[in-house]
């Protein structure tokens, strides 16, 4: 459900502002109303649901994501659809962190753990790709509408299998909530994604200049506020270790790379080719199935040579798909970009599975509501900054844009398979 929101919104766009009105800027925040309130409020959940039991927590968490749905889907107006987003969002920042410490509690062997967060990354991956044409379907047969309403039956049902089968978590009583480390977290991410799409829209004003202030000086005193704090919403010793910093610099910039070409490709097969809300949707099933192989690949590869290896392969094998892109003009047809659509795909199926086992592996158990957390808001910071600056590029000019995204998607890429040079070696590194 949370990984299917951020993606299945995106073949809708035009649709959704054919019937509620709004430009480009407008329907940006469609996407990253839920983005922005998903990436800042998911640590404060990882520690909440650390504090009062993650099954709790979490069965709550749909609770709220299922309303919030149908709000979204019963919105009069693109207002009131980007405020029902912004629950959806604080809803998605609660599952993510407490599914994860449900699944690492009830598999705490390294090697049947590391199977299961490969299945795990499988369900969010394969979602997270299927999106435009599980979206492209729904707007196609049902209207946009339905793409929000089809999430209140699954709700529903999660609720109940969270109660049958879910077991109880340890509560660790010395974790609460860090309400300064939140404000400025919250005040930081909405200055960034307002002034990256208002400056597509109208270049670098004064006010957009001031909102970049703003996202920077915010983060700077986030910083400090950390580090001053005994129980930091954030804890920064934990970047001491460089498995833990290095895997969350990868999940900030693929998905910079991954959500922001998500959505100019959506706007590219309906603007340059005219495709329907369900062709477009279509044009991605090819890459939906390479990461499903990628992922179903990845927890095979990393036993016979290591996550570290896999990550690395996941991350060149992206930026040789997204290299493959940059020839794309206006004319280019779909035939000539499926290959490289599918070796993108193919690529993040091996590096989010590895990467997510790693992560979670350079921690003790009962910090993995915060290990998850810190990973997952890093990834949903890379998704609000993707989608801001990608469209922000593509606003004037789509084609000249996409290429200029592409080739920051490569550079992103690049620096994921780099990082992954500096992670410790296993076997025997230190666990925070």
């Amino acid at each position: 459900m949370v990984q299917l929101d951020v993606s299945v919104v995106n073949v809708a766009i035009k649709p959704i502002g054919a019937q509620l009105g709004g430009q480009i800027d407008g329907l940006q925040w469609v996407i990253n109303a839920y983005t922005v309130a998903f990436a800042a409020l998911i640590l404060s959940a990882g520690a909440l649901g650390d504090r009062l039991g993650a099954r709790r927590l979490f069965v709550g968490g749909f609770a709220l994501f299922t309303a919030a749905s149908a709000a979204c889907g019963l919105a009069p107006s693109l207002v009131v659809l980007n405020i029902a987003r912004a629950v959806q969002g604080v809803g998605a920042a609660v599952l993510v962190p407490c599914s994860l410490t449900l699944l690492h509690h009830a598999y705490p062997e390294p090697a049947v753990r590391g199977r299961a967060v490969g299945l795990w990354a499988a369900g969010a991956s394969v979602a997270l790709s299927a999106g435009p044409l599980v979206g492209g379907l729904l707007t196609a047969s049902l209207g946009w509408r339905s793409i929000f309403f089809i999430n209140v039956p699954i709700g529903c049902i999660g609720i109940a299998l969270t109660w049958c089968y879910a077991q109880e978590t340890p509560r660790c009583r010395g974790r609460g909530i860090d309400l300064p480390g939140q404000g400025l977290a919250m005040v930081a991410l909405l200055a960034l994604a307002w002034a990256t799409i208002t400056a597509g829209q109208h270049g670098f004003t004064a006010p957009v200049c001031g909102g970049y202030a703003l996202a920077a000086g915010a983060g700077a005193v986030f910083v400090g506020v950390e580090s001053a704090r005994s129980t930091p919403m954030l804890p920064l010793r934990l970047f001491r270790s460089a498995t833990f910093s290095a895997t969350t610099a990868i999940g900030l910039v693929v998905n910079i790379a991954f959500y922001g070409l998500l959505f100019v490709f959506s706007l590219y097969f309906q603007t340059a080719h005219g495709f329907s809300a369900l062709a477009t949707g279509a044009a991605f099933a090819p890459m939906t199935a390479a990461v499903l192989a990628g992922n179903l690949l990845a927890g095979h590869l990393s036993h016979r040579i290591g996550a570290r290896r896999t990550m690395l392969a996941g991350a060149t094998v992206m930026a040789a798909g997204l290299a493959g892109l940059l020839p794309i003009a206006a004319g280019s047809g779909y035939c000539q970009l499926v290959a490289q659509l599918i070796v993108l795909g193919f690529g993040l199926g091996l590096l989010v599975p590895a990467m997510t086992a790693e992560l979670l592996g350079s921690v003790e158990a009962n910090r993995s509501g915060l290990a998850s957390g810190t990973l997952n808001t890093a990834r949903q910071t890379g998704s609000v900054i993707g989608v801001a600056l990608f469209g922000a590029l593509a606003a004037a000019n789509l084609i000249t844009g996409l290429h200029r995204d592409l080739i920051i998607a490569v550079v992103a890429a690049l620096v994921a398979a780099t990082l992954t040079t500096v992670m410790d070696r296993e076997p025997g590194r230190p666990r925070l």
